[in-house]
Formats: C-alpha cells, sequence, structure tokens
C-alpha cells in the first residue's frame, strides 16, 4: 500500500541536506556571520563539530543556524512531552431524558451532570420526545431550562435548547474558575 510520507514542520534539511548555494549563517550565540557560500557555512560547523540546520529555508537566502542537532531534537521532543502532559482534554458526556421525568430522576441526572462538570468536561443535555410527545416540545424547552437553572453556579450554556429531530439537545460547558 502507497504511503505519503508527511514532512512536518520538526524536520530540518541538516547539513548535506540543504540545497542552496549561499545561506545566512547564524552562529552558535546567535551572532549572525552574514551571507556566505554553503561549502564555508559547512566547513565552519565542521570546524566546531556541530551540525548546520536550516531553520527558515523560504528566507532569501535562506537562514542556516550553527547548532547540535541532536540536542536540539531531544530538547524538542522533551518539550512536546510537557506539552501534551499539561493539555487537558475536554470531552463531550451525554445524558439523556424524557420531558416527563420524575422528580427523583431529574435529581440523579443532575447530580450526575454536576460530577461532569466537576471534572471538566461538557455536557450534552437531550430530551428525547417519543410519540405524540413531539407536540408539547415546550415541555422539553421548560426541563432543560430548569436543569441549567439548577446547574448555573457550576456551568454556562453553551448552546442554547435546540430541536433536532425528534431529540430537544443543550450543551453546558464548566464554569472557568477565577483562578486560572
Amino acid at each position: 500500500m502507497w504511503r505519503w510520507s508527511r514532512i512536518s514542520k520538526e524536520d530540518f534539511q541538516v547539513n548535506d541536506g540543504i540545497r542552496a548555494r549561499e545561506v545566512r549563517v547564524i552562529d552558535v550565540d546567535g551572532t549572525q556571520l552574514g551571507i556566505m557560500p554553503l561549502r564555508d557555512a559547512r566547513r565552519i560547523a565542521e570546524e566546531k563539530n556541530l551540525d548546520l540546520v536550516n531553520v527558515a529555508p523560504t528566507a532569501k537566502p535562506p537562514v542556516c543556524r550553527i547548532m547540535d542537532y541532536g540536542k536540539f531534537k531531544y530538547e524538542q521532543s522533551k518539550k512536546e512531552k510537557e506539552a501534551r502532559r499539561n493539555q487537558k482534554v475536554v470531552l463531550l458526556k451525554e445524558v439523556r431524558m424524557t420531558p416527563n421525568i420524575e422528580e427523583h430522576d431529574f435529581q440523579v441526572k443532575l447530580k450526575n451532570i454536576h460530577k461532569f462538570l466537576g471534572e471538566g468536561d461538557k455536557v450534552k443535555v437531550s430530551v428525547r420526545f417519543r410519540g405524540r410527545e413531539i407536540t408539547h416540545s415546550t415541555l422539553g424547552q421548560q426541563l432543560l431550562m430548569k436543569l441549567a437553572e439548577a446547574s448555573k453556579d457550576k456551568a454556562v450554556i453553551e448552546r442554547f435548547p435546540k430541536l433536532e429531530g425528534r431529540n430537544m439537545i443543550m450543551i453546558l460547558a464548566p464554569k472557568q474558575s477565577n483562578n486560572a
């Protein structure tokens, strides 16, 4: 099976992979060495036992930096892992109910919604209309607004109640705390 090779922004042209005649060279400490032929820039990098890395291939002329490429890639991967570790994945949990739900069942659903919101997840609340219940869609809207009112201290309405087919859907998002 044929697979396309993807070139990500982390894949830089290094040493022999650079295909320009002249390059602008930046030294290890960040000082500019100026525009010079590629072979001279490579020679300078080899004298310092470092790599010549093309950091801006679209510039005229391309900008190359003298650096330890292995160390650079290692530090980049550490930064990416740290970013992934600190990233919060927001899930969308769904709670379903009918328009003629009893009060105790409503309180159980409300408790589950508060638990999901406390974990930082969004909640999709859907009211399912069966048979002729669809003619009383206002009951479903009143139920969803009652639920939103009961959880106003923990949630904000991201999407107001809307009828989609036989379901009325509302999405609640957790309220952002002031210290974050």
